[in-house]
């Protein structure tokens, strides 16, 4: 894989991301980065615009309540993500000087953050020449070196692969920004765009004619009727208010199945996303 073909691809494709501007603090770095695992960019814009305005150093999330945090997320799902971040926000604040840190060992005692977050924080806000493996990355790589189609398993040996691709001239962290976009915008898991590519004269699966995946299809994932989007439902009537519900104000969000309703408002509960007062109402965690 050339590094100059990406590196000058990337230059003239990639795609005005605001949290790519120079000067980005780790923290907002680290907010980009929470919100964009399993959600769209596009999703993505708007509500970190609002976070960093709102939060702009951990401090000043870590002073609100967990709920509060839980509210402004809205529907970028996964809310456990909002949740994790809080707590983070409170570490940060309290040990490390309200600053995030600039090494991935350090990153990853943090609460909710993941090897491949600590990586992305050292490598996007600090310059770090580490490697950064996330799924377009996998599959650029699966392609482009392996000549298949689709990236099999995570696996140790991803890390090895990507930084044996790293460039030492100083250009690492762009270069890993760079196979990351290529993936996101050519090298798509459907319907690649190869005459765009500027790997296309030294892709391993394109000189093999693009076989198709010879492994088992990658089942997707349904969102409807599942108890993820009860979950949301339940979330919905709390955040959309403040203070304490009485139950039979939930209970209107899913009547489809009473069961699963029941069942997704205990998971709430055992996550610590929400809370019952002592007058057994809920609320989002932290207002009772």
């Amino acid at each position: 894989m050339p590094p100059r073909d990406v590196l000058d691809w990337f230059t003239r494709a990639r795609r005005p991301l605001p949290w790519r501007e120079p000067g980005i603090p780790g923290w907002h770095i680290l907010i980009s980065e929470i919100m964009l695992q399993q959600t769209p960019v596009a999703r993505v814009l708007e509500p970190w615009q609002e976070w960093v305005r709102r939060w702009p150093v951990p401090s000043a999330m870590a002073a609100e309540t967990t709920g509060e945090v839980v509210r402004a997320w809205g529907r970028l799902g996964y809310p456990r993500r909002a949740m994790r971040l809080h707590e983070c926000a409170g570490v940060l604040a309290a040990e490390h000087g309200d600053v995030v840190p600039d090494d991935v060992d350090t990153l990853l005692t943090l609460p909710g953050i993941g090897d491949y977050t600590a990586r992305a924080v050292a490598c996007f806000a600090y310059g770090r020449s580490v490697p950064v493996v996330d799924t377009n990355v996998r599959r650029v790589i699966a392609r482009a070196v392996h000549g298949r189609a689709q990236a099999g398993n995570p696996a140790k040996r991803d890390l090895a692969e990507a930084a044996a691709l790293l460039p030492d001239d100083g250009t690492a962290p762009t270069f890993s920004a760079a196979v990351m976009e290529l993936g996101a915008l050519v090298c798509t898991a459907r319907n690649p765009r190869c005459e765009e590519c500027p790997l296309l004269g030294s892709c391993r699966w394109v000189a093999r004619g693009r076989p198709a995946h010879d492994g088992p299809p990658r089942r997707t994932q349904k969102f409807e009727g599942t108890d993820r989007q009860a979950r949301g439902r339940l979330l919905d009537v709390l955040r959309s208010g403040r203070g304490p519900v009485e139950r039979a104000r939930l209970d209107p969000a899913w009547t489809a199945d009473p069961a699963q309703r029941d069942r997704a408002l205990d998971s709430l509960l055992v996550d610590g996303l929400i809370e019952v007062n002592d007058d057994g109402l809920f609320c989002l965690a932290g207002e009772a």
